[in-house]
C-alpha cells in the first residue's frame, strides 16, 4: 500500500474513533440516553482503571485467553486435517464441500444448551463450543485452497521426482497457503466470538461471565469497562495474527 494511502486510511480510522467518542460524550452529557444504558466515559474510564489498578482482569483474562486457544488448537488441526483428506479425491470433494458448508449455514447457536449438557458450565463447553463454530471456516478455505491447485502442477512435481511430503510442502501449501490462512483467520475471530459469547451466555469464569455479571447487577460502567477490555484484547490479538500471517506469507512466498 502506498504511504498516502496508508496515512489517509490510519487519518480515517482515527477520525472515526474520535466520532464516536464526541458521540457517546454528547449523549450521556445531554441526558439522550439513560446513563444506566450507557454511562458517561469518565465513569467507564474509572471503572476500567480500576480492574487495571486491582488487577481484577488477570484470572478471568487468563480463563478466556486459555479456552480460546485450547478451541482454536483443535479447530485448526482437525480443519486442516479435514480439509486436506478431502481434497484428495474429487469425488470426496463433490460430497463433503457441500455438506460442511450446508452445516456451517445453520447457526451453531442453537445447539448451544447442548454443549452444556455434554461438558457442563465450566470451559471444557466453551472450549468444545469454540472449537466447532472455528472448524468450518478452516475446513472449508483448506478445501478451497487446496483443490484449486491446479493438477498440471503436481503432475509436474511428481515426474521431478517429489515424494507426496515434497509435492505438500513445495506445491500445494505455497499455491493455496493464502486462502488457507484466510480460514484460519477467520476461525481465530469465530473462536474468539463463540467463546466470550458462550461465556456470557452460561459460564463460571471468565471475562464473558463478568460481563454478564455486571449486567445483571446494573453495574453499567464496570460492565463498559470489560467491554473495552475485550476490544483492546480482540486488537491486540489481532495485530499478533497479522504478524504470523506476515511471516507464513513470506515463508511461503
Amino acid at each position: 500500500m502506498p504511504r498516502s494511502s496508508g496515512f489517509a486510511a490510519r487519518s480515517i480510522q482515527i477520525a472515526f474513533l474520535a466520532i464516536v467518542a464526541g458521540a457517546w460524550f454528547w449523549v450521556t452529557k445531554t441526558g439522550s440516553v439513560s446513563r444506566v444504558f450507557l454511562p458517561p466515559p469518565d465513569q467507564v474510564w474509572a471503572a476500567f482503571v480500576k480492574l487495571i489498578e486491582t488487577g481484577q482482569f488477570w484470572s478471568p483474562l487468563l480463563v478466556t485467553l486459555g479456552t480460546i486457544a485450547k478451541a482454536y488448537a483443535i479447530a485448526v488441526v482437525t480443519g486442516v486435517l479435514v480439509g486436506y483428506l478431502v481434497t484428495r479425491s474429487r469425488f470426496l470433494t463433490d460430497v463433503f464441500e457441500p455438506i460442511v458448508a450446508g452445516i456451517f449455514s445453520i447457526p451453531i447457536t442453537l445447539f448451544f444448551p447442548l454443549f452444556i449438557l455434554f461438558f457442563g458450565i465450566g470451559t471444557g463447553s466453551k472450549v468444545a463450543y469454540g472449537a466447532v463454530y472455528g472448524f468450518f471456516p478452516v475446513a472449508l478455505n483448506t478445501i478451497a485452497g487446496l483443490s484449486g491447485v491446479s493438477p498440471h502442477y503436481l503432475r509436474a512435481a511428481r515426474s521431478m521426482g517429489l515424494s507426496r511430503w515434497g509435492a505438500f510442502r513445495h506445491v500445494l501449501m505455497p499455491s493455496a497457503f493464502p486462502v488457507i490462512v484466510n480460514g484460519l483467520r477467520i476461525g481465530f475471530f469465530i473462536a474468539f466470538a463463540s467463546v466470550l459469547g458462550g461465556e456470557t451466555l452460561s459460564s463460571a469464569a471468565g471475562i464473558g461471565r463478568n460481563i454478564a455479571l455486571s449486567a445483571e447487577l446494573m453495574e453499567s460502567a464496570r460492565m463498559y469497562a470489560w467491554i473495552v477490555f475485550v476490544i483492546l484484547t480482540a486488537i491486540t490479538l489481532n495485530v499478533l495474527v497479522s504478524q504470523v500471517e506476515q511471516r507464513g506469507g513470506r515463508a511461503y512466498g
